[in-house]
């Protein structure tokens, strides 16, 4: 079941849930042809199917009748469903009976990939871990989605806070003795990616051998893996690293500053040409002439009474003046942005990053696509985030249920499903 190529993000409208367009010079999409079965929930797995689908692969959701908890979560949790699950195939499926477990069987037989991040032994149980699947579909690479590899951990619960307050990452976040968390689901995002990029590997392996093989990402290890530098730091130099708001600068001017009527925008001087051309475009010609700041390594050594006097010169400056300083001499800048007002920046809208979406509820909205080009295009939305259920019913017929089983399974709560889905 391939899909047509992918549409260029700004060439495309919002369109009705399950639709797709197909417009001229459209980029080919190297996954287009292969089949993604997943059996995933919050973020981690519904992250690799979404890389998998964004570049050309069929991807099946396979929910459970009440559908996917993600689609109901509030605060924090609102956007985990539509930003995870765009380009995908909804299929409403109860797993605990012999019947919805005989469908899933009929797929599963069909995929080339499997993912799922189901507690570690939820898959034997149903009948559906690799060693059964490996026999159905010897060509079947299975992808899973833990808190841990496989070690003495590897019971324990893992939920992304939990892996980045025991992983370090908590720690170099905060300022000392105060922990935090990232402000994303980083390893619940990078995870899923991660456990992409391990199916990529294994299908070209699949070229070379005929098989497939299981593949496992798990949380805390891809923690582990973000603060790697920091750990390869201790080795180099023997000494801890400090939390981030707490370390000792490698650039001398790498700070975020109050300016004019309070706002706040983040400026980076990193070398000496930077040096002079920052204090050309600010007069402080008395400051470039100091001999005690030549240099940066000068000028980090000078931090204690250098950043005070900087910031009293700049803070009668409207921030919108010194990014504009800024940008004509090459310098680093970055207003400090709240993620929604990203929904207007002019950069991901002329570049067609925020494509125009449909959510399950009808309403349009914008979503952002793969950070990434292939040749002159953008992977981009094929399929809206699927109402549950939506494509239920047209792939049990693919699969060579009659309509009268079709209805006898929905009529005994096996498959929930809409009376009619768009073809494709």
């Amino acid at each position: 079941m391939a899909h047509p190529p992918t549409p260029n993000a700004a060439s495309m409208g919002a369109t009705p849930s399950g639709s797709q367009t197909t417009p001229p010079n459209a980029p080919n999409l190297p996954y287009a042809g292969v089949r993604v079965v997943e059996f995933t929930h919050m973020v981690m797995g519904p992250t690799c199917g979404m890389v998998l689908a964004d570049l050309g692969a069929e991807v099946i959701k396979v929910e459970p009748i009440e559908g996917d908890s993600t689609r109901h979560l509030l605060g924090s949790g609102a956007g985990f469903f539509p930003m995870f699950n765009r380009n995908k195939k909804s299929l409403a499926l109860d797993l605990k009976s012999a019947e919805g477990r005989e469908v899933a069987l009929k797929l599963l037989a069909t995929a080339d990939i499997v993912s799922e991040n189901f507690r570690p032994g939820t898959m034997d149980k149903l009948g559906l871990g690799y060693e059964v699947l490996s026999q159905l579909n010897p060509r079947l690479i299975c992808v899973s989605h833990k808190g841990f590899l496989p070690g003495p951990y590897e019971h324990r619960t893992a939920l992304d806070e939990v892996v980045q307050m025991m992983g370090g990452l908590a720690y170099m976040t905060g300022r000392e003795g105060d922990p935090l968390r990232a402000g994303a689901s980083v390893n619940d995002i990078m995870g899923g990616m991660f456990g992409a990029i391990g199916a990529m590997a294994a299908l070209a392996q699949r070229e070379q051998t005929g098989r497939g093989q299981a593949v496992q990402s798990a949380l805390f290890e891809n923690n582990v893996f973000l603060v790697a530098q920091h750990m390869m730091q201790f080795a180099v130099t023997g000494q801890p690293a400090a939390p981030m708001p707490n370390r000792i600068s490698a650039w001398a001017i790498y700070d975020v500053f109050k300016v004019r009527d309070g706002e706040q925008i983040f400026l980076a001087v990193v070398s000496d040409t930077a040096w002079a051309a920052f204090c050309d475009a600010f007069d402080l010609a008395d400051l470039h002439a100091d001999a005690r700041l030549g240099s940066n390594n000068d000028r980090v050594r000078a931090r204690e009474w250098l950043i005070p006097i900087l910031r009293e010169r700049l803070a009668p400056h409207p921030a919108s003046e010194i990014a504009r300083r800024f940008e004509a001499r090459g310098l680093p800048f970055a207003p400090i942005t709240k993620p929604h007002e990203l929904l207007d920046d002019p950069h991901l809208q002329a570049t067609g990053t925020l494509a125009p979406i449909t959510l399950p509820d009808g309403r349009p909205s914008q979503a952002v696509l793969l950070p990434l080009t292939l040749g002159q295009g953008r992977p981009g939305i094929r399929l809206n985030p699927p109402r549950l259920g939506e494509h239920s019913l047209a792939l049990l017929q693919s699969l060579g249920y009659t309509e009268a089983e079709v209805a006898s399974l929905c009529a005994r709560g096996v498959v929930a499903g809409e009376a009619q889905t768009p073809p494709g």
